[in-house]
């Protein structure tokens, strides 16, 4: 079985990378996964993958450098820049500062291309265009806008798939900022007040911020085992003036290089020696424009020169891309004005034409509503006249059935029964039936006289009061208690 000194030289010797403590870090943060180690660490974009040891083989304990590479080709908006911070592709742009060290040749910066696991960690898979702003140009990089293709990338050992949803790989790079801040305030927030008000998103997200707040973004890589790291965040990161500073003039972010959008931005900024800061503002197309980088232990005053040397030589930059931004939004809203006011009079002309029209239609329909009411009334009337003359038609049919259904009136004689109905009018009738005849027969009796409108009523006897409903229709006379004679009453029901 390959222990862990042999993986550690095969790693070096794979990378390039000489630093055994960094080496270290990186594969036990992968678990002691050889493969995956490698894989992780040569996943960001081939262009930048040069030798880490070539790019900062100064030993010295403290040190700040600021890298200019931005060929002039790159992009025609910075044709006007001053000649002093743009230099060529093999060169830093290094001036001696008085003593002894190197000071960064004004607003100079050498542009890195982002891998696409970073991009797309924090902003998902997109297609189509996306625009990162950044300044140039006499104070101002333009706005530019750069076309983002699918893509996937590493992330602590798991692989994105590209059909993964975009909220769900911001979710993640913004959980990994999240754990940072946490265990920051854990290890380091306890015993001081004064602390770094580090973004809880990720890079690219913070990279935005920075953009639209006019300000630069500081990027802290944490490497949580490196025995410099606690004494650089309490004494340095965690300085009331330093951290007063930090937080007045710039967008931070930070990650650990356990995390996975921490680790690929170590290899994206070529950090060799922790801990680690760099100070750096959007470009173009997926890159970032690296303004200075601060490795090894720092003293807060060190660290608090360094930015403020960055802040005043980025100062007219920002202040002009602000005052233009401000003057893009004035003649914005004025064109927003002047849209809005043809809008309101195109409105108020449409409206008065379509009041017009609709007050035409309003007549319009009135008319045929009235035409249409006075043409349904009279059918109406006509269909009442009509069922009206129907009914009477069918109420004297009926009569004149029930009449003939009667038959000839008896003569008396012991069976047969007296019969006296007496109407809600006053009117009487009367007539003799066989006491064999059915109550039914009443009915059509009282029905045939044409006396009543209506056939909703009952037969009833008052003393003693009886009601011989439909329900007894059924019943002889003599079976009701009606024989030999009875007087009977009608109730309208």
């Amino acid at each position: 079985m390959v222990d862990a000194a042999d993986k550690l030289g095969y790693f070096q010797a794979i990378t390039g990378l000489e630093d055994p403590d960094l080496c270290t870090e990186i594969l036990q943060a992968h678990g002691w996964d050889l493969e995956l180690a490698i894989s992780s660490f040569t996943s960001s974009d081939p262009r930048d993958d040069v030798d880490a040891s070539s790019s900062h083989a100064d030993g010295g304990a403290n040190r700040d450098r600021s890298a200019a590479v931005f060929p002039e080709t790159a992009n025609p908006g910075l044709d006007d820049y001053p000649s002093r911070g743009i230099v060529d592709d093999s060169e830093l742009a290094l001036r001696d500062d008085g003593r002894g060290g190197f000071r960064p040749p004004g607003i100079a910066w050498r542009i890195i291309t982002l891998p696409i696991s970073i991009v797309s960690g924090s902003l998902g898979l997109v297609s189509g265009a996306i625009g990162f702003g950044f300044w140039a140009a006499g104070g101002v990089l333009s706005y530019s806008i750069g076309m983002l293709g699918f893509g996937s990338g590493r992330g602590g050992g798991s692989e994105s798939s590209s059909s993964s949803s975009a909220r769900v790989v911001s979710s993640s790079a913004e959980g990994e900022a999240m754990e940072f801040v946490a265990l920051f305030d854990r290890d380091y927030g306890r015993n001081s007040p004064f602390k770094p008000d580090f973004v809880i998103e990720g890079f690219m997200d913070a990279l935005q911020r920075s953009r639209s707040s006019f300000k630069l973004l500081f990027v802290y890589l944490h490497s949580p085992d490196h025995p410099d790291t606690p004494a650089f965040c309490e004494r340095t990161l965690c300085n009331e003036t330093f951290v007063a500073f930090l937080n007045e003039n710039f967008v931070t972010w930070g990650g650990s290089i356990r995390s996975s959008e921490g680790f690929k931005m170590s290899n994206s900024l070529k950090a060799s020696r922790f801990p680690f800061c760099a100070v750096v503002m959007p470009a173009a197309n997926q890159r970032i424009a690296l303004l200075q980088q601060v490795e090894g232990p720092t003293t807060p005053e060190e660290m608090l020169a360094i930015l403020q040397r960055v802040v005043e030589d980025s100062s007219p930059v920002l202040v002009t891309a602000r005052v233009e931004a401000e003057e893009r939004r004035t003649n914005l809203r004025l064109r927003e004005e002047q849209d809005a006011a043809y809008r309101a009079a195109l409105e108020a002309d449409q409206a008065r034409e379509r009041q017009r029209q609709e007050e035409e239609e309003r007549k319009e329909r009135e008319a045929a509503e009235a035409e249409r009411k006075l043409k349904e009334e009279e059918e109406a009337r006509e269909r009442e006249e009509r069922e009206a003359a129907e009914r009477e038609a069918a109420r004297v049919r009926m009569r004149q059935e029930k009449a003939l259904a009667l038959g000839d009136e008896p003569e008396k004689a012991p069976d047969v029964t007296q019969v006296l109905v007496r109407f809600p009018n006053g009117e009487r009738k009367g007539r003799r039936f066989e006491s064999k005849t059915k109550i039914q027969t009443l009915y059509d009796y009282v029905d045939s006289l044409g006396v009543l409108e209506t056939e909703e009523y009952s037969l009833i006897t008052n003393f003693p009061r009886t009601v011989y409903g439909r329900d007894k229709q059924s019943m002889s006379l003599e079976e009701a208690g009606l024989h030999p004679q009875a007087s009977l009453f009608i109730e309208i029901n």
